[in-house]
């Protein structure tokens, strides 16, 4: 199965590039560029795109809202946002994340490291499991603005093993390393965060985690 990616960035030279790279691989597809956030919102539609590499500084609209309006749309529910960045704005990250996207990556990013990145967020999985991606989440998350949250739940609508689990994945902890921890299958770890995900209305385990710091679930710096 082919994976559309529609390229959001100011700059078509760095456009180019992505193009290059990610059209040389069998199982992906540039579908579209945008030059600007609004451009991306309509292209989204227009090229039915099942990801988005977005900039987040872009003229027009910026890819934090065209992240937003995107993940609002139930007509799109299924794509999934990647969000590139220099890493110098790191709040700006954090409200992509609460817009709705799945992940970040560095635009110094290694090829190998992005073709990877492509295919894990388009399988519904997200970019925060490394431990520098929890501390900058931890940085900024440890102070929870209700009025961005994107989840609809509350800590009481889980079980307590979900509410247990969903920590561990605000916490930056993936499937593998959550069942080792609770002494239960790998395949458990994953249907608990499956459920948690339906429960809270998450989109992907990235939304999950904004969740898990919004609602107090885990915070920053600790895990108990």
């Amino acid at each position: 199965m082919t994976i559309r990616v529609l390229l959001a960035d100011d700059q078509a030279l760095l456009r180019a590039t992505f193009r290059l790279l990610l059209d040389a691989e069998p199982d992906l597809e540039v579908v579209g560029e945008a030059a600007t956030g609004a451009q991306a919102v309509a292209l989204v539609r227009d090229t039915r795109a099942d990801l988005v590499l977005m900039d987040i500084r872009m003229p027009d609209m910026d890819g934090i809202e065209a992240t937003r309006r995107i993940s609002q749309d139930e007509d799109l529910s299924g794509v999934r946002i990647l969000i590139l960045t220099t890493f110098d704005t790191d709040d700006l990250v954090v409200a992509a994340l609460r817009a709705g996207a799945s992940g970040f990556l560095g635009k110094g990013v290694d090829p190998a490291d992005l073709l990877q990145a492509v295919r894990t967020v388009a399988a519904g999985e997200s970019l925060l499991s490394p431990r520098a991606t929890t501390t900058l989440i931890e940085r900024f998350l440890s102070q929870p603005d209700p009025a961005a949250t994107t989840v609809a739940a509350v800590p009481g609508e889980l079980t307590a093993r979900e509410r247990e689990i969903t920590a561990l994945v605000g916490a930056g902890l993936s499937n593998t390393e959550i069942a080792d921890r609770l002494t239960i299958s790998t395949a458990t770890a994953k249907t608990h965060v499956n459920r948690a995900m339906m429960k809270t209305g998450a989109r992907d385990r990235a939304q999950l985690v904004v969740f898990a710091y919004e609602t107090g679930l885990v915070r920053a710096g600790r895990l108990d």
